[in-house]
């Protein structure tokens, strides 16, 4: 059974599509925004790994040298690449998450500003 990937042309996001036979003709309505304007994509070879290989991937920490705990943006490029490997769609929740850790680190340092000028 085929598996395709196509992109939407509406939002950009390549979505999977299992299709029963080669002769099957369906068009595939993208996940994220409904568009039917999908384009079929090159699918990279997808190699099945044990749990065991799957944890010591993640486990090797030459894979996070460039995080930086105290930096919003940087943990969150973590999550969305240990989200796949944990079966979890981050994408738009990390997205929120930084948001929010930015604006709170603003505010802590406009308050710091403040508390500076007052002394």
């Amino acid at each position: 059974m085929p598996i395709y990937e196509f992109r939407c042309a509406a939002c950009g996001r390549i979505s999977e599509y299992l299709f029963l036979s080669r002769a099957e003709e369906a068009t595939p309505v993208c996940r994220r925004c409904g568009s039917p304007e999908m384009t079929r994509v090159l699918s990279r070879v997808r190699v099945r790994l044990s749990e065991e290989t799957r944890l010591e991937r993640l486990a090797d920490p030459a894979r996070f040298r460039d995080l930086d705990e105290n930096d919003p943006k940087s943990v969150a490029r973590m999550l969305k690449m240990l989200g796949p490997e944990l079966g979890e769609d981050f994408e738009g929740d990390v997205d929120e998450m930084v948001e929010e850790a930015m604006a709170a680190e603003e505010g802590e340092s406009e308050g710091l500003a403040g508390e500076e000028e007052l002394d």
